[in-house]
């Protein structure tokens, strides 16, 4: 397939850029940064720097000349949730990345002539708010907090695409690779010995491997039954207690030092809301449409995370 991504040159495009190439893909890659010389210079990729927050970007020939040429379209891109304080700029910007975006790609795609059959778009488990105690699928409604909202929104952004085109939104967790997300910045600190959990460390973590993540994008492009919203996490959400235990067993080292929650939240504000509330999460669709996870073990997926060359 010819396919068009968005926002899919960080930590997930990371793994999702050659998985991709290697099932035999073409890829325009859409950022605002240049990419590395060593993939620019590859065949399969083409590279287009632009800015998909800003609308003038959607009016630029190369764009919308990709857009007419996909077979599909992966949009992940949006601002990190969890990298600094919500101050109101940035919360503006964590809206703006994502609903101006998605609303500018449906929009470029009602123009075309024969839009891409399939749009694969990225939501996050936020929607549903955060709970101690509930258990959410997909057919629980959305929180009334910012992230509730805010991921409501950029879902109902997909849900003016052209009816020839099948919408896959991809409600995802906190995705594990060793590179980037919460478990990367967990990293350095566990290695150190200095590792434990954050908070309370009851708080519910729904997880994803990355490889998987990527598996199920790939899955959802090619297979016309997919369509509609799908929890992007793993079968056993776990515990925020347990999750650092269970990393410091796989990296040997201890996990006893807790996070205390307040010094989060005077780094990051409401940001930490993302580490010191969560949300159980089942990936009830996932499983009814056999989905087959590499990775349901948390044991598992921590180890292929953290150690180069184990899958």
């Amino acid at each position: 397939m010819r396919l068009l991504l968005l926002g899919c040159t960080g930590f997930v495009g990371r793994e999702l850029v050659p998985f991709l190439l290697n099932l035999g893909h073409q890829l325009t890659l859409v950022s605002r940064r240049p990419r590395p010389d060593s993939e620019a210079a590859d065949p399969r990729i083409t590279n287009l720097c632009l800015d998909l927050a800003e609308p003038a970007s959607w009016s630029q020939p190369p764009l919308l000349e990709a857009l007419a040429a996909a077979d599909g379209v992966v949009n992940l891109a949006g601002e990190s949730i969890a990298d600094q304080r919500w101050t109101p700029a940035y919360r503006q910007r964590l809206l703006d990345s994502r609903l101006v975006t998605t609303t500018q790609l449906v929009r470029a795609m009602a123009n075309l002539a024969k839009p891409p059959s399939v749009l694969v778009s990225g939501s996050a488990v936020g929607y549903y708010g955060t709970s101690l105690d509930g258990c959410f699928t997909e057919a629980s409604p959305p929180g009334d907090d910012f992230l509730g909202r805010l991921c409501a929104r950029w879902e109902a952004a997909t849900q003016v695409a052209p009816e020839a085109c099948r919408v896959v939104v991809l409600r995802i967790g906190i995705v594990l690779g060793p590179d980037g997300g919460a478990l990367g910045k967990m990293l350095p600190v566990f290695r150190a010995g200095f590792g434990g959990p954050v908070g309370s460390g009851q708080q519910w973590m729904s997880w994803i491997q990355r490889h998987d993540l990527c598996r199920l994008i790939a899955t959802a492009l090619e297979d016309d039954a997919y369509a509609g919203p799908y929890n992007a996490v793993a079968p056993e959400p776990t515990r925020m207690a347990i999750f650092a235990s269970t990393l410091g067993r796989v990296l040997g080292r201890p996990s006893l030092l807790p996070v205390p929650g307040p010094l989060l939240q005077l780094l990051l504000g409401d940001g930490a809301k993302v580490v010191l509330e969560g949300q159980q999460v089942k990936p009830e669709r996932l499983l009814a449409q056999g989905f087959h996870f590499q990775f349901t073990d948390l044991s598992a997926a921590l180890a292929a995370a953290t150690s180069p060359g184990h899958r």
